[in-house]
């Protein structure tokens, strides 16, 4: 029985090995067709073997994406929630290097500043298991496909983040679901800057952070390492000097919504003083030196004093023109509108001088020339051309002529001599004001007030300057 059942299993495998030859003969001819079907349809499709390639590249970049999100599970949490919704407030560590300060403008208030501003926070929806406990890197690609934090900036007028080449964002997970999110922001704030010591000023102005959406119950914005999360490269301005850089923190309180965790970057800026010394201080001292030189030239010389007075007025209102167009419109006196108008003043006053002396001159002579004997040699076309200007010994002063006594004369002198040396009793002498006095000295001798000038004017505004100097520098 055995023996049958051997020799059928042997017939049976005898029978169906010419079959299976002949199938193996045939197989590998229809695979061979079907490869040259397949590519020669894709060739016609993408135009080349290249092509084929690239689309390769392509989907094996597509099938790597779509492992890092499974790998961190996107599909399966809803990110428009904030880690740990309906819990405590979610803790954000902020960290900011000031890459540079790009300009400061006094006219608009405001200054540009570029950063890198870094987020700390943890998500546990993101953590991944890992071998070698290694972090992975991503960029703006996947930023938006998972929750960050909304802070912005508060009394910012213009930001953007940096997208040369690609947008200047990253983002690194850690296993344990630690977060950093770094970007790259140039953002133009607003800064209350207080111009009443202008040019000898010193501006505090800051950048805020906060959180759009969610108040302190939901998020808890701190600095990350305390002082040291404020860094600094070397920065140079062309006008101010960064005397400190410190960061702060504080709470800001909406009607509508809530306290928020607000922190604060403060700067505190000095200006150099050197440019408006050579633009303008040095100038306004000059044109005020210049104005004191009419006090040396001849009184009777019009033409150059009077000019010399009308340039340095002149000169003195383009500067300080000039000065407020650069300086924005203030209600209140700056510092350097102080110096400039009373320079102007002094510069004024030196022109008024010069019309005091002529008009003095001119009294003084004329009522010499009226208690004068006009020779009968000084026509009609003289005393047109006369004005003034003249020396003193060109005309002849006769004395007025001797009064002959008479009885009369000598007793009336007499009586007025008897009179002046024994007054009576009760009578009251008058006595001429020392300032009347005084003032009718000046004008016989309208001279001294040119040499009265020449003494007070640079005294007064050497005084000035050192009040001026010791309570704004």
């Amino acid at each position: 029985m055995r023996v049958a059942l051997l020799a059928l299993r042997l017939m049976c495998l005898a029978w169906l090995w010419p079959v299976t030859q002949l199938n193996s003969s045939h197989f590998p001819n229809k695979r061979r067709h079907k490869d040259m079907y397949v590519g020669e349809n894709t060739k016609q499709k993408h135009g080349g073997g290249r092509v084929d390639l690239k689309m390769k590249k392509l989907d094996s970049t597509k099938s790597l994406l779509i492992k890092s999100e499974q790998l961190l599970r996107i599909e399966d949490h809803d990110f428009a929630m904030r880690p740990g919704f309906g819990g405590s407030a979610i803790p954000v560590g902020i960290d900011v290097q000031v890459e540079s300060i790009d300009s400061i403008s006094e006219v608009n208030m405001d200054f540009t500043m570029t950063l890198y501003l870094r987020h700390y926070w943890q998500d546990d929806r993101l953590a991944f298991p890992s071998s070698n406990n290694k972090s992975r890197t991503f960029d703006a690609r996947l930023v938006k496909k998972i929750w960050v934090p909304d802070v912005f900036f508060v009394h910012s007028k213009r930001s953007f983040i940096h997208d040369t080449t690609m947008e200047n964002i990253m983002l690194r997970v850690y296993p344990d679901g630690n977060i950093l999110y770094s970007v790259r922001i140039t953002v133009t704030a607003l800064c209350s800057m207080d111009f009443s010591s202008f040019p000898l000023d010193t501006q505090n102005c800051s950048l805020e952070l906060e959180s759009y959406a969610y108040n302190e119950n939901d998020l808890m914005l701190y600095w990350k390492n305390g002082n040291d999360s404020l860094r600094t490269d070397e920065i140079v301005l062309s006008q101010f000097f960064i005397e400190d850089f410190q960061p702060s923190f504080g709470l800001a309180f909406y009607s509508s919504t809530g306290w928020y965790n607000r922190l604060y970057i403060n700067f505190i800026l000095r200006r150099h003083i050197f440019f408006f010394m050579l633009q303008t201080y040095f100038p306004t001292m000059l044109m005020v030196m210049l104005s004191w030189v009419s006090f040396w030239i001849d009184r009777r010389a019009v033409p150059a004093r009077v000019s010399l007075g009308i340039t340095t007025v002149l000169t003195m209102s383009t500067i300080i023109t000039g000065v407020s167009a650069s300086m924005p419109q203030v209600s209140y006196v700056k510092a350097v509108d102080i110096y400039l108008w009373a320079s102007f003043l002094f510069v004024f006053l030196s022109v008024i001088e010069y019309a005091a002396v002529n008009y003095f001159t001119t009294v003084e002579e004329m009522k010499k020339l009226k208690g004068a004997k006009i020779p009968s040699s000084f026509n009609a076309t003289q005393a047109m051309v006369f004005d003034g200007c003249f020396h003193d010994n060109d005309i002849d002063l006769t004395p007025f002529p001797e009064v002959s006594s008479t009885p009369n004369t000598e007793r009336n002198t007499q009586s007025r001599n008897s009179t002046i040396s024994a007054p009576t009793e009760g009578t009251r002498l008058r006595r001429k004001h020392p300032l009347k006095q005084n003032l009718s000295f000046i004008m016989s001798n309208s001279y001294m007030i040119d040499s009265y000038s020449r003494v007070i004017f640079p005294l007064a505004y050497l005084l000035f300057n050192i009040i001026y100097w010791s309570m704004y520098a």
